[in-house]
């Protein structure tokens, strides 16, 4: 099979089923952003802190593939099989927030992103996520968009936050409260 194909030379592509779109479409721009996001989630899945959550950071993976398939699949198409976004994917999310959670100090404020590279990571992610969550939304508002993958996305935003003060605590840095200038 050939990497390009050249039908995406006019600025259109083919979603699951055949329907063919432009590429600025917002379907489009939302399981791109699935995409990025899946990548800087390999990424943190590459940081020496993460190791004992690298099972979970591949199933958050497969599952952002999962996500992508689920939104490059035209809704009217509904003979395309797909594997079902389900509500399992997201309790292990909430599970796993619920004991990180555990380990960290309560939040008492918001906290500046950074202190240590693979905390940037994280929270670069984290953004990502948020972005991908408002352009489902966004697409939801014009067309059919599984109800599961929106909660999907707004669990993992929050993992990815739990996950980064977690990182933090793990890599002894210090949080940086934001602390608003009064005049």
């Amino acid at each position: 099979m050939k990497v390009y194909t050249k039908t995406g030379d006019e600025g259109q592509t083919s979603l699951l089923g055949g329907t063919r779109l432009y590429k600025s479409d917002l379907r489009i721009e939302a399981y791109g952003t699935i995409d990025e996001l899946n990548s800087f989630m390999g990424l943190l899945r590459d940081q020496e802190v993460n190791k004992e959550h690298k099972e979970l950071l591949i199933s958050i993976q497969n599952q952002l593939f999962v996500v992508g398939a689920d939104l490059a699949t035209d809704p009217a198409k509904t003979q395309v099989k797909k594997p079902p976004v389900s509500r399992q994917a997201t309790e292990e999310l909430e599970a796993a927030i619920d004991q990180l959670d555990q380990e960290l100090p309560p939040m008492t404020h918001f906290v500046l992103p950074g202190g240590h590279q693979s905390v940037s990571f994280a929270h670069i992610a984290r953004t990502i996520c948020r972005r991908a969550e408002r352009n489902v939304i966004a697409l939801w508002q014009k067309d059919t968009v599984s109800n599961e993958v929106q909660v999907y996305l707004n669990r993992l935003s929050d993992y990815i936050f739990v996950l980064s003060r977690w990182m933090s605590l793990r890599l002894h840095v210090e949080e940086v409260p934001w602390r608003p200038e009064s005049n």
